[in-house]
């Protein structure tokens, strides 16, 4: 079952998926559709993804600290490692 949905977009970004979507064959809403189920299907698999029984068993035994700045951390241990 279709249903109607009213966004509000740019002018200018809807004038040019209007004239992708012609040059496609295909209607805007089309593409629209096909793109949040290519979006949401992702999100699905991603979520029912089956761990390696190896990692599957690990899950859990490491606690990382609450203040842990990961980026600020792995940039520190690449300085190490590469000086």
């Amino acid at each position: 079952m279709n249903t109607k949905l009213t966004l509000t977009i740019e002018k200018e970004i809807i004038e040019r998926a209007k004239s992708y979507a012609k040059d496609k064959n295909r209607s805007l809403s089309d593409i629209i559709e096909s793109y949040l189920k290519m979006l949401t299907k992702v999100d699905h698999d991603t979520v029912n993804m089956k761990l390696n029984p190896a990692v599957e068993s690990l899950k859990g035994s490491f606690k990382m600290p609450k203040n842990l700045d990961y980026k600020k951390e792995l940039k520190n241990r690449l300085e190490k490692k590469y000086s």
